[in-house]
């Protein structure tokens, strides 16, 4: 096949879904062109190295990159944001010759707006797209403290049609959790093309090494590595924390940044908090030292209805690196760590519960953990890996380039 990969997020930028997508593709022998913006995710600012024309494509092995301009803001204004997103939409079109002959196009969703193009290119040239869907809209959007009030109901007013459009014109649908089906269904996504494919971690960059390397010691440290904002409600977290002080030897790492992380540290000075420490952004290649030092990481979000089909990324990252998880996140995520014995789970927005949760992996005996961490493992490399979710993507993408080629005979 020759597959036309569309996503706004790209290497160097930490997004490992479309990267891993194009180069299992192509070692599989099929033809794989990407188009992406010029990187500036997380911090805002163009990558060094990298400067915006144009007319830019570049090399990634024997994947094909073209660059296209964006208007560049990770700022919390909700339009300049919404901007941002519509930019790529438009400036993704300038790729249309690029892969002019692709059989079909993927699309990876953070932002639906990344499909804009692909549904042009559907309808006027009848390329058959596949929908990544990463992130619920317009709930990402509106349900967003950015978001307030008519500004909200404006955009949801605004974005519910076209979502509907790209949903009846998408090829195959791709949800990242069962509950997300279910909702995408609701809101007008045929059945028929609808499949759940659970998301993969970054195998390339993370090493299974880092479990032979886990402490083993007294105590408990669980490490929050990740965004620091609005949505994650890690004052929650920092607050149960708090109330497991008298534990002796707990501590809770928080490694990242984001808009929330002078709140967070104010949080943790005012209220005298002693278990608690902040490391800031690390490079990716430092992350094993804080991998390697904790017992659980931990996962949580506000409580909203549209993440009970949210599965975050650093799920599956800790499974793979065979490291249980400590989670305040409903739905599917809670459901999939309470069935499968990989972790504990606590009700979201709710400081006592969670600290509950602290107490029971403190008590949990050495034995007890490692066997928990067993399970970890053999979850994610027996049903969340890069090469089951490409199998499966794989798959239903030629699916689709075989009946099409049927249906011109």
């Amino acid at each position: 096949m020759r597959v036309a990969i569309v996503t706004q997020y790209y290497p160097p930028e930490p997004v490992p879904i479309p990267h891993a997508l194009a180069h299992e593709l192509t070692a599989r022998g099929h033809s794989v062109r990407v188009i992406t913006a010029f990187p500036s995710y997380p911090t805002g600012r163009i990558a060094e190295g990298f400067k915006q024309k144009w007319c830019h494509v570049e090399d990634d092995g024997a994947v094909q990159v073209k660059r296209v301009p964006t208007l560049v803001s990770h700022s919390r204004n909700p339009v300049t944001r919404m901007l941002g997103y519509l930019s790529f939409a438009a400036s993704s079109l300038l790729g249309t010759r690029f892969v002019s002959d692709a059989d079909i196009v993927y699309v990876y969703a953070t932002q639906m707006t990344a499909a804009v193009g692909p549904l042009c290119w559907w309808r006027f040239r009848r390329t058959p797209f596949l929908l990544h869907i990463q992130d619920l809209w317009p709930e990402s959007i509106t349900s967003s403290t950015m978001v307030t009030g008519r500004t909200g109901r404006a955009i949801g007013a605004v974005l519910d049609p076209l979502l509907r459009v790209m949903y009846r014109n998408a090829s195959v649908i791709v949800a990242i959790a069962p509950k997300m089906a279910e909702l995408l269904q609701d809101r007008g996504a045929p059945a028929e093309r609808l499949r759940t494919v659970f998301n993969w971690a970054d195998e390339y960059s993370q090493r299974r090494s880092t479990t032979e390397i886990r402490r083993k010691g007294a105590g408990l440290r669980v490490l929050y590595a990740g965004n620091l904002g609005e949505l994650q409600d890690l004052e929650t977290v920092i607050i149960a924390a708090h109330l497991v002080e008298d534990l002796e030897n707990f501590q809770l790492d928080i490694v990242g940044s984001g808009v929330a992380e002078n709140r967070l540290r104010e949080l943790v000075r005012s209220r005298g908090v002693r278990n608690v420490q902040f490391h800031g952004r690390v490079r990716a290649n430092e992350m094993d030292q804080y991998f390697a030092q904790a017992d659980f990481q931990m996962i949580s979000l506000k409580d909203l209805a549209i993440f009970a089909g949210t599965i975050p990324s650093k799920f599956q990252s800790s499974l793979s690196l065979h490291m249980p998880v400590i989670s305040t996140v409903p739905g599917d995520l809670s459901a999939l760590i309470d069935e499968h014995g990989i972790g504990f789970t606590a009700k979201a927005e709710n400081p006592e519960a969670l600290a509950r949760a602290f107490r029971e992996a403190y008590a949990l005996p050495q034995t007890a953990r490692d066997e928990m961490a067993a399970r970890a493992g053999s979850f994610y490399w027996n049903k969340m890996s890069r090469v089951q979710g490409v199998d499966i993507i794989e798959r239903h993408m030629s699916e689709v380039v075989t009946n099409r080629m049927g249906s011109r005979r």
